[in-house]
């Protein structure tokens, strides 16, 4: 060891700017990294931190110019250059060089680059947190390292990530992917559990990582949220965690528990509003499952009284939107701007069209109403329903005994229609005029009830208004009149729904068609014949439709074990062309995907996306399987066999009637 050689670093001196040269032997030729305009900036703000390798520049005999050639540094020598032209760095300035005369010029450069270790992302984020800790702010970050502040906020969230993560990110045993998931959460103790967690776990992909931190919490885009406001939520001590490196649709309310409890006193406060009408009952929740009031009879409102100032704005817009329809009829494109404005002036219209109701006091006292959370995060408030127990009681109606004396029972229903007062007159009975005998009633009345079959079978236009008239009193009415026809319209309930039903375009599109018929029919049930008359054949058609739809129950009860065949359900949806897909079911992991095996996962992504795609997730665990099905069925339109349009019978398929048929429906049937 005493023997070694001591090494002589290079001399280093100051040389004159316009001494130096560019050399041609840097074998830097490709630019990357900083610009030299940012290069020069950051000299102007730190001046020059790295001196430059240079080598005297010999004439033919082997003596030195005076100028000297800088292979290593070229690009510091380039920003040198600009500063010069720009006027802020004299020609002549000094500029700190080491200066090398032995080996070569290109081995220099070479060896400059090739042993230059690149700076771990890792120390980059923690010098930028020391920054920070000296009192810059973001925006004063941003500019000295000619970055955008929101990578300084991503770089400083970054290295806020528990330390112990971090390190195995400094190990490369964790990637920066990863390490960007992990971010999600400022929870330290959550992201080491959840890395212990992965540790023996095949599937650590950031996706996965992100859903494992934010299990729990409420994503910014739920309605709850939107009803209670994120300004509310953080008021009350609320944390919103925030992805910085993509889209989170506003992020993760961290406390439910505080969320439900915004929303319940807030909703609680609504209801103090809506009680303040005079309804008998409020019922609250943040959402009601689909159907919860079909045993309730609805009463029927009429909208308030436009103001002298809002007919006139209604009359205004009326005038503005026939002005431009018309104007712009035969263009072949509208401006965009003469677009937007017909679309919020058919907003405006639609508000005049969905104004409050009006119910009778008289109803109200009787009635209660549904406080709740719309799908867009707005109250929703549904008024006038009456509970059956709430009904008014019918008056008490005469009954005769065997003896033929008569005795008052309350809500007693006559025993056959059209039959007359039973009531008798003490004159009339010096006469000698006795009510009819119970059982001639019944005899006389079963006559007229055949000759009515007859009659009506011959006159389809008057059955169709009677059915029709049987489904409105079913579907529109609780009381009152009843129909002679003997036909129940029943509605299915929906014992198992997923949430949000209610909120579905299915549903939606139900109400408002319901909406609007209940705002044609007359309050009075004993009205009804009348104004179904007065309707013509297309109104009384497309009623009778939406009757007949209340009435569909296509719903797969567990205990049938039959082989699924051609229903008629789906017969049914042969005949109106349903689309599952376009009436906006979608396969997601809560839908459908959670809720299968994975074989089944692998055939649905097969048939939408093909093999290639399903062996790309094959391997996966059944969660992350789904959530990366979830993704791949996005947009496909593929639906699960039960939900798929049925193909139209071909002549193969026709089945053969039961033998037991009569001969004539067999016929039929062929």
């Amino acid at each position: 060891m005493a023997n070694l050689a001591k090494i002589t670093l290079s001399t280093s001196r100051d040389i004159p700017f316009n001494k130096l040269v560019l050399s041609q032997a840097n074998v830097r030729r490709i630019k990357a990294g900083l610009s030299i305009e940012e290069l020069a900036e950051d000299i102007a703000l730190r001046t020059l931190l790295q001196s430059l390798t240079v080598r005297p520049i010999l004439d033919g005999d082997g003596n030195e110019t005076g100028l000297f050639e800088v292979p290593v540094g070229g690009r510091r020598y380039r920003a040198l250059e600009l500063l010069v032209k720009q006027k802020r760095l004299a020609r002549t300035a000094p500029v700190p060089c080491v200066i090398r005369t032995d080996g070569l010029a290109a081995e220099d450069s070479l060896a400059e680059n090739v042993q230059r270790a690149p700076l771990h992302p890792l120390d980059q984020f923690r010098a930028f947190q020391t920054l920070r800790e000296a009192g810059f702010g973001d925006e004063d970050i941003a500019a000295r390292f000619f970055v955008t502040p929101v990578v300084v906020k991503q770089r400083l969230r970054l290295v806020a990530v528990s330390p112990k993560l971090l390190d195995l990110y400094a190990e490369d045993q964790l990637t920066l992917d990863q390490l960007m998931a992990f971010s999600v959460t400022t929870d330290h103790a959550r992201q080491e559990q959840v890395w212990e967690g992965l540790v023996r776990a095949y599937n650590r992909e950031p996706y996965y990582i992100r859903k494992l931190l934010t299990e729990g919490a409420v994503r910014a885009a739920d309605k709850r949220a939107r009803f209670v406001g994120i300004e509310a939520y953080e008021a009350a001590g609320g944390v919103v965690q925030h992805d910085l490196f993509q889209n989170d649709d506003g992020g993760w309310l961290q406390d439910p528990a505080l969320l439900d409890r915004l929303v319940a006193e807030k909703l609680a406060a609504e209801a103090e509003t809506v009680r303040a009408e005079g309804w008998k009952w409020i019922e609250i929740a943040p959402e009601f499952p689909y159907g919860h009031a079909n045993k309730l009879r609805p009463l029927n409102g009429d909208p308030l009284p436009l103001t002298e100032a809002e007919q006139a704005d209604l009359d205004s817009l009326q005038a503005e939107y026939s002005r431009l329809v018309e104007t712009y009829a035969g263009a072949d494109e509208v401006p965009d701007e003469v677009d937007l404005r017909l679309s919020e002036i058919g907003t405006a219209l639609a508000a005049f069209e969905n104004r409050p109701l009006s119910f009778d006091p008289a109803e109200i006292v009787r009635a209660g109403a549904f406080v709740s959370i719309d799908g867009d995060g707005n109250l929703r408030v549904d008024h006038g329903y009456v509970r059956p127990e709430d009904e008014p009681v019918a008056d008490p109606v005469p009954v005769p005994d065997a003896e033929g004396s008569v005795s008052v029972q309350a809500g007693t229903i006559p025993l056959a229609v059209g039959a007359t007062s039973v009531t008798a007159d003490p004159s009339e009975e010096e006469d000698g005029l006795k009510p009819l005998p119970d059982r001639l009633i019944t005899e006389l009345t079963a006559h007229r009830t055949l000759a009515l079959r007859d009659a009506l079978g011959r006159a389809p236009d008057v059955a169709f208004q009677a059915v029709l008239h049987a489904l409105c009193l079913r579907a529109f009415y609780r009381h009152g009149a009843e129909s002679c026809l003997e036909i129940e319209a029943k509605s299915a309930t929906f014992a198992a729904q997923a949430p949000g039903l209610a909120d579905t375009a299915s549903a939606k599109a139900i109400d408002a068609r319901h909406q609007n018929w209940l705002g044609q029919l007359p309050a009075d049930p004993a009205d009804l014949w009348d104004a179904l008359t007065g309707f013509d054949g297309d109104s009384q058609a497309a009623l009778f439709a939406h009757c007949a739809s209340l009435t569909v129950n296509a719903i797969h009860d567990p205990w049938n074990r039959r082989p699924r065949g051609l229903s008629h359900a789906d017969r049914l949806a042969q005949a109106v062309g349903l689309d599952m897909a376009a009436a906006g079911w979608v396969p997601t992991v809560d839908t459908y995907l959670s809720r299968v095996t994975k074989a089944r996962i692998l055939e649905a992504v097969r048939e939408a996306k093909g093999e290639d795609s399903a062996q790309l997730i094959d391997h996966l665990r059944k969660p992350d399987m789904a959530r990366e099905a979830e993704r791949l069925l996005a947009g496909s339109g593929w639906l699960p066999e039960i939900l798929r349009p049925v193909p139209e019978p071909g002549p193969e398929s026709v089945q053969e009637p039961p033998v037991d048929l009569p001969d004539y429906l067999t016929q039929a049937a062929e």
